[in-house]
Formats: structure tokens, C-alpha cells, sequence
């Protein structure tokens, strides 16, 4: 194993939090390997971190203003939603993490390959500590504790929520390309989302199509959520709220059955034990009742999701009129 010399602390007076900032990515500048790697690549990590930490306690962790701002600011993402918005408007080499949520194919909202070229990160202050970003951009449900520890050390932390419908995505779009300085590729991914929504929207006139969207476990969607208005957008009504059900309100298998709608939208996985309400026989056998599965990946998140979305949304409502392009499941 190869051994690293360990940075060693400056002397003289106690440094602030913002010098200490400069200090670690000095240090991570010396020390910094791949995310992923040998015994070397922690004992990068443990350096950089015992450098720090040392210098928090000369300083008493004050809390300083941060470095100020840069305009193509390092930016670790924590957020699965983030994740893929930044993976389309950072810079290359600007993004230098993202959440492990993102290469989980079960938890994704982007693409397996797309995320591939990104490192993953749990969301630990150390593992964050270690990359030295100017921004961390995580999730609403972010702990205080880590929240006010990243700003102690002198990083700028944003919080996104998840998005509630289209003009709330488009808005966090916008928001995370100034972040990251680059508008245009912002305003580039909101064109292809208004391309999308154009290209989904059914003829005016249209009468709404009434569809349940249908998941493990046999709890829907609600009407205040991004999917839904996805489905709206795309010529269908939730036949979930039409039975005064909310978000994750659970709708059992003989209620389908008695009160069928148009389309159930089902999103599950065909081996799932808990999914075997969603493919039951007795489904197959109601007339006039389409099924169609939708993938977990477009249901939470905005940005880049939104087209991939509406696409099969649209794909399904138009089979309801040419049904020999109509998407089936088939038990």
C-alpha cells in the first residue's frame, strides 16, 4: 500500500472556518483520487478529514461567512431528482457527485448509464468533507445537523423539494442552472419539456380519459403530485381523486374490479411479491379496461424526466383510439 505524507496543520493563529475551507482543498488537491478505490483512496479521505476536523476545533467552529461565490461553483447532489437536472445543465467535471440513489435501478430518476458517469455519495458530512464542493444540493428532508455542519464549513447548502407539478419543475430547473452558472442549458432543458408537453397535449375538445395509477401494494397517486399532472397534461383524469382517494390512499383489488376505470397505469415489478394485486387474473378479464405499466423512474422527479413521462402517457392514450399500437400488460 502506498503511503500518503498527511498534511500537516499551519501554525501561528487559530485559522477561521473560511480559511480552513482553502486548507482541506488544498489538502483534497494533493490527496484527491478517484470516489471509488484502494486502501490509499481512504486513507485520502481520512487525512482530509482529520486535517479538518483538527482545524474546527483551533477555530472553535466558528461559523464565517462562505468563500464567496464562483460562477462555475463544485457542486455535490444528494437528491435523486437533482441528480438528474444537474447531469444535464453542470458543466463537465462541475458535477463531482451524486446521490447513490441514482445508481440504484430500483430508486433511479435517470438513466443506469448517464449516472454511471458520475461518482456516488451516501450523503455522509465525511464523504462530502472529502470532495470539497462550493455547493451540496440535497433534499428538503436533509438532517439539520448535517445541514448546519456543511455550513460550518463554509459550504453554501440548497434544499429542493420535490417538485408538485410541471411549472414547479421548470422553476427548479431555471434555479438549478443559475446555481451552477450555466442558464442556457437551464432554458435548453425547458424547451425540450415544453416541446413535450405540446407534443402529448390531446385535441381540444378532448374528453379526459379516467385512469388509475396503481402501486405496489395497491396505494395510488394523488391529485397534488408531478405524475399526475402529467396525466392531466396528457388527455387523462385520476380516477383515484373521482373516488375521493388521496395521495397514497390504498385502493384494494375488489373495488378495481367492481369500478373499473378506462387505464390503470401499474407501476410494480413483475417479480415482486407485493406486486401481485397488479397482475392479478381477474384484471385480465374486465372488458373495456386497459393496462399499461409505467416505469417507478418517471413518477417523483421533473426536469429531464417529464418528456420520458409524457411520451408513454401520450403513447398510452392514443392506443386507447388505434388500439393496435396499445401497450398491454398480459398476465
Amino acid at each position: 500500500m502506498t503511503t500518503r505524507p498527511v498534511a500537516i496543520l499551519p501554525t501561528g493563529a487559530a485559522p477561521s472556518a473560511r480559511e480552513g475551507l482553502r486548507f482541506l482543498r488544498n489538502v483534497q488537491t494533493r490527496h484527491r483520487s478517484r470516489l471509488r478505490g484502494d486502501d490509499a483512496t481512504r486513507g485520502s479521505r481520512a487525512s482530509c478529514l482529520l486535517a479538518l476536523l483538527s482545524l474546527l476545533a483551533l477555530s472553535g467552529c466558528e461559523n464565517d461567512a462562505p468563500i464567496a461565490d464562483v460562477v462555475h461553483p463544485r457542486i455535490v447532489s444528494l437528491n435523486p431528482c437533482t441528480d438528474a437536472v444537474l447531469a444535464q445543465v453542470a458543466a463537465p467535471g462541475q458535477l463531482l457527485a451524486i446521490s447513490h440513489y441514482s445508481h440504484d435501478p430500483s430508486a433511479t430518476s435517470m438513466d443506469i448509464a448517464e449516472a454511471a458517469r458520475f461518482g456516488d455519495i451516501s450523503g455522509t458530512v465525511e464523504e462530502i468533507a472529502a470532495l470539497a464542493p462550493d455547493v451540496v444540493v440535497g433534499s428538503s428532508f436533509m438532517a439539520p445537523t448535517t445541514v448546519q455542519a456543511l455550513r460550518d464549513m463554509g459550504m453554501k447548502v440548497v434544499q429542493e423539494p420535490i417538485p408538485s407539478d410541471v411549472a414547479g419543475s421548470l422553476a427548479q430547473v431555471r434555479s438549478l442552472a443559475a446555481l451552477a452558472g450555466n442558464r442556457l442549458e437551464g432554458e435548453a432543458l425547458v424547451d425540450r419539456i415544453e416541446t413535450a408537453l405540446a407534443n402529448a397535449a390531446p385535441p381540444a375538445g378532448t374528453q379526459p380519459v379516467p385512469a388509475l395509477l396503481w402501486e405496489s401494494g395497491g396505494i395510488v397517486a394523488g391529485e397534488k403530485t408531478l405524475i399526475v399532472d402529467l396525466m392531466h397534461r396528457s388527455g387523462f383524469a385520476n380516477a383515484a381523486a373521482a373516488r375521493g382517494l388521496g395521495q397514497a390512499d390504498f385502493l384494494p383489488l375488489e373495488r378495481v374490479l367492481a369500478d373499473p376505470p378506462r387505464v390503470i397505469f401499474t407501476v410494480g415489478s413483475p417479480a415482486a411479491e407485493e406486486d401481485r394485486m397488479l397482475r392479478h387474473p381477474a384484471l385480465a378479464q374486465v372488458k373495456g379496461m386497459a393496462r399499461a405499466p409505467l416505469d417507478r423512474s418517471l413518477l417523483w422527479c421533473g426536469g429531464p424526466s417529464i418528456p420520458r413521462a409524457l411520451s408513454r402517457l401520450a403513447q398510452v392514450r392514443r392506443g386507447l383510439d388505434f388500439p393496435s399500437t396499445a401497450s398491454r400488460v398480459r398476465p
